[in-house]
């Protein structure tokens, strides 16, 4: 009898557990086109809950304070873009449809989530200041890193040859020019996606072995 009470009360415990990370999950996910427009220097959680529907309490209540708040939304943002290129890595046939896919899929993340991206370069750049910051943005850049990679080195097998490249320098060249792209999206540049699909495109070359 103890014993199936114990098992309830665990599974009661569970419950309680996984409702409180859904809880968080979604107040992350409603609230992370406001930390975007806002970015990390302008955020406060009262702000946050005036351009919610969220009162201030109950982002408190879910949340320590601004930093756990941003964080956990840019790392839960940041996961499901860590796979984004997944389907078009396992279903190219070639490796010109992988270049032309990936490049086609930077560009359109660039025209529809610029503001999602500019928060994770604003809390990166934050990362250099906060150390509170430091171990989950780390965690973050290993698995972009990994993703990109994924791509890079699909293609090289693709293509019938070997990559030219380390896993950090294909990361850090494709992150530094879409993070040039981004700038130039936000300030109105016109041609900044194009610009942006078509570096992909040409990097994704130099990238491999002749």
């Amino acid at each position: 009898m103890t014993q199936v009470a114990g098992r309830s009360q665990d599974r009661i415990a569970r419950r309680q557990v996984d409702k409180f990370a859904d809880r968080r999950a979604q107040l992350a996910a409603s609230t992370l086109q406001t930390l975007s427009d806002l970015g990390y220097a302008r955020t406060s959680l009262r702000e946050i809950a005036q351009n919610s529907e969220f009162s201030h309490g109950v982002l408190h209540y879910y949340f320590r304070d601004k930093v756990d708040l941003i964080t956990y939304s840019v790392r839960q943002y940041k996961a499901e873009c860590a796979t984004r290129y997944d389907e078009i890595v396992e279903t190219a046939g070639s490796a010109e449809e992988l270049r032309l896919g990936f490049g086609a899929a930077m560009a359109d993340t660039l025209l529809h989530e610029g503001p999602l991206h500019k928060l994770w370069y604003d809390l990166r750049n934050q990362s250099l200041f906060e150390e509170s910051f430091r171990e989950d943005v780390e965690e973050i850049d290993q698995n972009l890193e990994r993703m990109i990679w994924n791509v890079v080195s699909r293609y090289a097998e693709l293509a019938e040859t070997t990559c030219a490249v380390s896993p950090a320098t294909a990361y850090a060249i494709f992150d530094g020019i879409f993070q040039r792209a981004l700038f130039k999206h936000v300030i109105g540049d016109p041609d900044a996606a194009a610009d942006l699909r078509a570096n992909v495109e040409q990097l994704l070359e130099r990238f491999i072995a002749p």
